[in-house]
């Protein structure tokens, strides 16, 4: 399996390179902002019109991270949709490949501020979840310790051989976690932000997706 070990909180998770966070000991795997239905907004709103796919895309690439892990909970951090109707619009074989991978699993939505309430689609809707020393919500909170959370879907911006190069990436502090993005199409915030510099911690590190993810000082 892909994926770089870290300790946090006392508890060793993996960041794995497909931007899924891996909780060995608790057989819980944890995605944020899959955004599903985001070209159908997007189509709805009159805009600039995207390929279709990436619902089955997002759920595939989750299916092959299902696969590997075998997790007994599944936790989605939130904008799981990327809104209500988006939701409501799902097509109908995407709402059973749903139901095919959330099948023997405790599944758990947090909600997101895309997504703010239930939708009509199986598992447990919460608006945060605290497993032992963990704590999972959607967006990041100040003065909280052992968070887990999503949102801002951080990027980290490196220079590689002489090139510039930009990855979703995990951003680790003492304090919390900050999740990439897992959807397709869903963009991203790099970690030099001003919102991203304000949040993390000094010596956070960033954990960058890919065939082989990697820790890198968080670039401000």
């Amino acid at each position: 399996m892909n994926g770089y070990d870290f300790t946090f909180a006392g508890e060793l998770l993996t960041a794995l390179g497909s931007g899924a966070l891996w909780w060995r000991e608790r057989r819980l795997l944890c995605v944020s902002d899959l955004h599903l239905g985001k070209s159908e907004r997007i189509a709805r709103r009159g805009g600039t019109p995207l390929p279709p796919y990436e619902v089955t895309d997002t759920l595939d690439r989750l299916s092959s991270d299902l696969e590997r892990t075998k997790p007994e909970t599944v936790i989605c951090l939130g904008d799981s949709f990327d809104d209500a109707e988006a939701a409501r619009a799902l097509p109908e074989p995407a709402r059973l490949r749903i139901a095919t991978l959330q099948a023997g699993l405790r599944w758990v939505w947090i909600e997101g501020n895309h997504d703010p309430g239930p939708v009509d689609i199986g598992g447990t809707h919460l608006r945060e979840l605290t497993l032992g020393p963990l704590l999972f919500r959607h967006i990041a909170q100040d003065g909280a310790q052992g968070e887990i959370s999503g949102h801002y879907h951080p990027k980290a911006a490196l220079r590689l051989r002489g090139r510039n190069l930009t990855r979703p990436a995990f951003l680790v502090d003492t304090a919390r976690v900050v999740l990439p993005a897992y959807g397709t199409y869903t963009g991203g915030l790099r970690s030099d932000a001003p919102v991203l510099t304000a949040l993390m911690r000094p010596g956070a590190l960033a954990i960058v997706t890919g065939a082989t993810p990697h820790a890198v000082p968080m670039p401000r």
